[in-house]
């Protein structure tokens, strides 16, 4: 989810990523209320300054954007029309101040659109998404102030200026020139005609696929049908049955809590086809929320775009101002790790096929079957369940492991709030302490499921770190993840991958808190799509070391600590389902970069498009990309589109780092405190290939990658 920062931050924002629909008039309606009682047109007197969300109301969102809109444009114009020579304080910096109130409203609204959302949260997104998409393009497209802003960039040479004061000003006249500054009349309308489609369909798609995924449920009324599956599981079933109308039996969803136990442990194969093609099928059902079309036109509409500003393709466009460059260099990666990936699934099917075969089963492997039978083998083969981990993966204790990982590698310690106003009940509240007793931010978790919540984890700030008006200010960054509610006197407990992805996230969430800059446009990740999951990706090998499992991984009912016998377990199955689980994200990365290189703007039948591809990379029957089309929210209703490559791409940094860590110590300190002074603290004031180098004294290689994928040719 991307934040509205500055008009210019909200330009470059909104320049590839937009969201919008039709105005409602009853949101509108409800708008005019006294400008005296709105909470954005106050200063919040509030701890540490948050937002106080017990008194903001939806009614107050239209009217704070609505100002702050107008506030931005008067500010904008105001830098356009200066009579006093361009420099970089009255233009570049000036423009990178402004816009106050639009951060300040925009940081809640958008914050809380994923975790909270309702029927008039989106309405009020319809209508704001066209006003927001229309003020980017006002900025981007205004002749005098980019005539500021290039003067400015063509005297780059004889100014004085830091290096993150360069980087602001090449990535501001990039976004103007990128943002369509250089069109005639007529290519700026036709852009500015482009931008509001392509928004109205994105957000369009994003609801359609929230209503399918709510709408799925299988309910389950014969206990013989649970056969398999782990009291826990059960339970929660049993509480959704309830929470959906249907007391007395178990409810299983499309959301992942529900979905992945339901398809690792359930003995009833018809059920697990049932309970994955729900989720398969998403998006596509030829009903009112059908995303077929929507996606075709999306990816036309991208493609019509970049030919108007004067690129290839869609990925030429986006990859521009990536890592990677270029689709070549995407694809040279991905062809690179693909066949390896695809062999090593082909032979994990295969042995699946066996067990199958064994057991007198008289069917061939399905898609629905992989994940009962890679669960089957694991134990098999290593002695394994997944599920004999869960007591040990409390989700108050890795919270704490997490804590104590990152005390111990940079001295920070985190204490529980209760004086913080806060969204929803679920949210917890820590404040961060540096060593020398420092606060330094504050950290909000929201942890548990539910329907206004959209599936997946993500790291995002109500306020970001910067020092441009002349004092710290400090950050406010949040996690939300979908984990389990406790069940009684259950708490909650995640399995491997659950603990695991709460590492991810809290590796994110560190890199906002830790952040060190001086512009807020450029603190915390504002770092490209394919390089800022690297330190999220790095977080996560911590939390399989001996040493940190010892600290947080204890049983819930005796606090004993995990076993070395059933650690040593886990490490030896690491590479298990190593093919299956590349092979699907790798399918999906390469499905997202064959949308976005397309060379028409043709309409393509969405489902023909995708199995056409898929054939031709030789992708298997039992398997499906981690995102078909439909559904692939991060393409086509988030800010991925052309960067979905980017985890791996990611983790190519990640698996280089962590090899110094292995070969210096997992906490020695010279080797965190330089991964924190040069890939946690700088954020986008550079170059992010060349802080990596700093840090590492090379560039990373793939092999390391490779090497903890199992793919590596020996």
């Amino acid at each position: 989810m991307k934040k509205i920062l500055t008009p210019i931050a909200l330009a470059i924002a909104l320049a590839g990523c937009q969201a919008t629909g039709d105005n409602n008039e009853s949101v509108a309606a409800k708008t005019e209320i006294a400008t005296q009682a709105n909470p954005f047109f106050e200063k919040y007197e509030t701890p540490f300054g948050i937002a106080p969300f017990e008194k903001i109301k939806n009614e107050h969102y239209l009217p704070a954007f609505a100002k702050g809109i107008a506030q931005s444009k008067a500010q904008t114009l105001e830098i356009a029309n200066s009579p006093l020579k361009p420099t970089f304080e009255n233009t570049i910096e000036a423009m990178e101040k402004s816009g106050v109130l639009l951060n300040k409203v925009s940081n809640v609204f958008y914050g809380l659109t994923g975790s909270m959302s309702s029927d008039e949260v989106r309405a009020i997104a319809k209508e704001l998404s066209p006003k927001l998409s229309a003020l980017s393009d006002d900025i981007l497209l205004n002749e005098k102030l980019f005539k500021r802003v290039k003067s400015v960039y063509d005297n780059k040479d004889t100014l004085e200026l830091r290096v993150d004061q360069k980087t602001l000003l090449e990535v501001t006249y990039k976004s103007f020139v990128r943002g369509g500054a250089n069109l005639n009349e007529n290519e700026k309308q036709q852009l500015r005609d482009l931008n509001q489609e392509i928004s109205k369909l994105s957000l369009k798609f994003g609801e359609n696929l929230l209503a399918e995924t709510n709408s799925f449920e299988v309910v389950i009324d014969k206990e013989s049908d649970l056969a398999g599956l782990p009291a826990d599981i059960i339970a929660a079933a049993a509480q959704t049955a309830i929470e959906r109308g249907h007391k007395g039996k178990w409810v299983f969803t499309t959301h992942r809590p529900s979905k992945n136990p339901f398809l690792t442990y359930a003995e009833n194969r018809e059920l697990r086809k049932a309970v994955y093609n729900g989720y398969t099928h998403r998006g596509d059902n030829n009903n009112e929320f059908d995303n077929k079309k929507l996606a075709s036109k999306i990816a036309s509409l991208r493609y019509q775009r970049a030919q108007v500003l004067g690129y290839k393709t869609h990925a030429d466009y986006v990859l521009e101002n990536a890592t990677a460059k270029t689709p070549q260099n995407v694809f040279k990666l991905l062809d690179q790790v693909w066949p390896a990936a695809l062999a090593k699934a082909k032979i994990e099917a295969a042995d699946m096929q066996k067990m199958i075969d064994a057991e007198g089963g008289k069917f061939e492997l399905e898609a629905w079957d992989w994940w009962y039978y890679a669960e089957k083998i694991r134990k098999d083969r290593y002695d394994l369940d997944a599920s004999e981990a869960k007591p040990y993966f409390s989700l108050e204790n890795t919270l704490q492991g997490i804590f104590y990982t990152a005390e111990k590698l940079w001295g920070v310690t985190f204490v529980e709030r209760f004086d913080v106003p806060k969204y929803h009940e679920d949210v917890r509240t820590f404040e961060m302490f540096e060593k020398d007793g420092t606060s330094a931010g504050l950290f909000l978790t929201d942890h548990y499921v539910r329907e206004s919540k959209r599936g997946g984890a993500w790291m995002s700030s109500f306020r970001k770190q910067q020092r441009m008006y002349g004092e710290d200010v400090k950050p406010i960054i949040y996690n939300v993840l979908n984990y389990p509610r406790p069940v009684g006197d259950t708490p909650t407990l995640l399995t491997f991958d659950q603990a695991s992805t709460l590492f991810h996230e809290f590796g994110h969430a560190i890199q906002g808190l830790l952040s060190n800059g001086y512009y807020r446009s450029q603190t915390g990740t504002a770092l490209p799509r394919d390089y800022v999951e690297y330190p999220s990706q790095v977080m996560e090998n911590w939390m399989m070391e001996p040493e940190v499992l010892a600290q947080f991984a204890k049983h819930y009912k005796t606090g004993e600590v995990i076993p070395m016998a059933l650690i040593e377990k886990i490490q030896a199955a690491g590479q298990f389902n190593q093919g299956f689980g590349t092979t699907e994200y790798l399918a999906a990365a390469l499905l997202d970069m064959n949308w976005h290189s397309l060379e028409t703007a043709e309409l393509q039948d969405a489902d023909a498009f995708e199995k056409s591809y898929l054939d031709k990379i030789g992708l298997i029957k039992e398997i499906a990309p981690r995102y078909r089309t439909t559904y692939f929210s991060h393409i086509f209703a988030g800010g991925y589109s052309s960067g979905y490559y980017g985890y791996i791409w990611s983790n190519i940094y990640d698996a280089d780092t962590w090899e110094v860590f292995k070969e210096k110590g997992i906490f020695d300190q010279a080797t965190a405190e330089g991964y924190r002074k040069h890939v946690l603290e700088p954020g986008g004031t550079e170059d992010p290939a060349l802080m990596y180098k700093r840090f590492r004294g090379q560039d990373p290689k793939i092999e390391p990658l490779l090497k903890r994928r199992g793919l590596l040719n020996k």
